[in-house]
């Protein structure tokens, strides 16, 4: 068989309504609502499943929705396809979807997955609270074009380049102020468009230090053991299987770029041939057709 990877996805994949025919249907993704029901202390199906759509993209919302759907989705294919997850010879999530993966490779329990991620969604919100910030998509521009154009930009502010998600889709964070300024500036340097994202904070760039030192605090609180299979990380595009080494990564993701195409390409590089993108939304799918028209790539 081709070798198969699991994709797990980040915050932005949310939407209104994901969860809950699972919930409704399947014991094991009711199990994991409930029980995160009892740990972060509200009703997660209940904001996943009728919203408002305001309150499941906060930050401290989004990420522990996210985090338990795209779980509850790994439960669905588990029950349909029993063998399947046998044929995986590694995994990478996208952001918080990190957590996702670390968990699914048995690296990290799922209540400890999901304190650590209401952990990081309530820094990171505290962070864009602090220091209100946006995050701006960049369509149509090579690094070297979306650099410059941040450095343009920074004279209203702060902002630095926070995902390389695929040829021609780099996102860029920084404060508001700075991400109207790179919105302003882009039409001239050449991108076909600019797509501001639905999220409430300056995410992976120094912005967000303080939230890297209280996540730091909390890694070291929670058993975080071997991976079962090789989970690729965003800081450096590379599989990581030493407990110290992904503690010391989860930290730095914080703040620096996600890494997503090159990690993407350093698969294929390795022979993957198939991929499942498991949890809310085909945004990984979508990307991963950008570095390689004709990988498979089947979402769950």
């Amino acid at each position: 068989m081709p070798k198969l990877v699991f994709l797990f996805p980040g915050q932005c994949s949310q939407i209104v309504g994901m969860g809950l025919e699972l919930y409704n249907s399947l014991a094991a993704a009711k199990r994991m609502f409930d029980d995160a029901y009892d740990i972060l202390g509200y009703s997660l199906i209940d904001i996943c499943g009728r919203g408002p759509v305001e309150k499941l993209n906060s930050t401290e919302v989004s990420q522990p929705a996210i985090y338990v759907a795209s779980l509850a989705a790994l439960e669905s294919l588990r029950a349909k396809e029993p063998g399947v997850e046998t044929e995986c010879v590694a995994t990478a999530g996208l952001s918080l979807g990190e957590y996702t993966a670390l968990t699914f490779a048995g690296a990290l329990s799922f209540g400890d997955g999901l304190k650590l991620v209401q952990k990081r969604g309530q820094a990171m919100q505290a962070a864009a609270d602090a220091t209100p910030g946006a995050m701006v998509s960049v369509l149509g521009l090579a690094q070297d074009k979306v650099e410059e154009l941040c450095r343009q930009a920074r004279s209203a502010g702060t902002v630095e380049v926070a995902n390389l998600l695929c040829p021609g889709n780099i996102v860029v964070s920084g404060t508001k102020t700075a991400c109207e300024e790179v919105e302003r500036l882009a039409p001239a340097l050449g991108a076909m468009k600019t797509i501001r994202l639905a999220v409430a904070g300056a995410f992976h760039t120094s912005i967000m230090k303080p939230a890297d030192q209280v996540l730091g605090a909390a890694l070291k609180n929670v058993v975080l053991g071997s991976p079962r299979l090789p989970v690729w990380s965003n800081v450096d595009a590379q599989p990581h299987s030493d407990p110290a080494e992904i503690r010391g990564l989860l930290v730095r993701q914080v703040v620096q770029p996600v890494l997503w195409e090159q990690t993407m390409r350093n698969l294929l590089g390795q022979g993957v041939e198939r991929f499942y993108e498991i949890g809310p939304g085909r945004v990984l799918a979508g990307l991963l057709k950008r570095v390689d028209r004709k990988v498979e790539c089947r979402n769950i």
